[in-house]
């Protein structure tokens, strides 16, 4: 259990209590205290007291008991000040209120640790239906895996930041990947949307930036509906934020279901794309196309392939269009005012970008 965690309920009770109070732990040390200076110091004759105790004991002014809640103890300590009833049942309601916290916190640590090795793949499938049933955990609630990416300099950890923004956990798990990624696992009900999710991520973003000037993008995976689907939905996730990046998607959030052609360009092994250029595009034709041209190709995509748009778009007159058309035409052999070629010269541009990025496979 975080000893932070101890330490804050420790200072909440000083004043109800009136006493000093604290908790040792398992190798007799004081890791929290009513009194400050006290944290640090060596307690470790008082476990060897301890160990031989039903109940508790008392030691130079002080009343000691294992925190324990329905008779379970375990090795931490609680103790209060004095020698006297009053002591000694205070240290009663210390170890029992002690130990119930700890049990819960303990439990959803194991339950995130439990996630973790899910969504690594570090756990057998057949592993995780017999200790899903040992943490009392639902396999079958629908959920999405988050993966947020920060980046630059935060007044903040990124792990810390996601545990201050996401105030209402409930079901849903924070864990800690990497210095600059964090994963959440996010509980849903059967009726939410994806939609719904990416909402939930572009506030997630917002947050970020407002209260420690954070930069954040997120790759959002689909819906999975059991626990052993955690593994494929990070993996999406993660694949949603590097199609994001390789394709030049300015997204803030990029989920995995409407990522489009870039998810299938992206999954293709790089010799199949190499092939598809080769073919598409004669020697060298690709590559003699300046910057201004394949702005007029990008434009001319964004207009749906409408030749009097594009143009009043790009403040060219409509038959200089007509003559950049027809120079891509002549060098490529494709006519982008045909809708099958202007396809083959979309997805072509893609698979240059792919290859031209080398993007690092999850």
């Amino acid at each position: 259990m975080s000893n932070r965690l101890f330490q804050t309920v420790i200072y909440q009770m000083k004043d109800v209590i009136g006493r000093n109070i604290g908790v040792i732990d398992d190798s007799g040390i004081v890791i929290a205290c009513s009194e400050m200076g006290k944290v640090g110091e060596s307690k470790q004759r008082i476990r060897e007291e301890l160990t031989y105790s039903s109940e508790s004991i008392v030691y130079e002014g002080y009343t000691y008991r294992f925190i324990g809640a329905a008779g379970v103890k375990n090795d931490c300590i609680v103790f209060v000040e004095g020698d006297d009833t009053h002591a000694s049942k205070m240290s009663e309601i210390l170890s029992i209120t002690l130990g119930n916290i700890k049990g819960m916190y303990d439990e959803k640590y194991d339950k995130s640790s439990f996630i973790k090795n899910i969504i690594l793949d570090n756990i057998l499938p057949s592993d995780i239906y017999i200790k899903s049933s040992e943490l009392h955990f639902n396999a079958e609630e629908h959920r999405a895996v988050i993966v947020a990416k920060f980046s630059g300099n935060t007044t903040i950890a990124p792990y810390e930041a996601m545990l201050n923004l996401i105030t209402d956990k409930g079901s849903d798990y924070i864990i800690n990947i990497s210095e600059q990624d964090v994963v959440i696992v996010k509980e849903l009900t059967r009726n939410t949307s994806i939609e719904q999710v990416e909402k939930f991520c572009a506030e997630l973003i917002d947050s970020a930036a407002k209260e420690y000037s954070a930069k954040v993008v997120i790759g959002v995976s689909s819906i999975v509906e059991n626990l052993k689907d955690l593994a494929r939905a990070y993996k999406e996730a993660r694949i949603a934020l590097e199609v994001g990046k390789v394709f030049d998607i300015e997204k803030p959030v990029m989920s995995y279901e409407n990522l489009g052609i870039g998810r299938l360009i992206y999954q293709l092994p790089t010799t199949l794309c190499e092939i598809f250029l080769s073919e598409v595009f004669k020697k060298g034709s690709l590559e003699s196309l300046d910057r201004e041209t394949l702005m007029t190709v990008q434009s001319f995509f964004e207009n749906n392939l409408n030749v009097s748009e594009t143009s009043r778009k790009l403040f060219v007159h409509r038959n200089t269009l007509v003559y950049r058309l027809e120079k891509i035409r002549k060098l490529t052999g494709l006519d982008l005012r045909e809708f099958e070629h202007a396809v083959t010269f979309k997805v072509a541009l893609m698979v240059k970008k792919y290859l031209t990025s080398k993007p690092t496979k999850f």
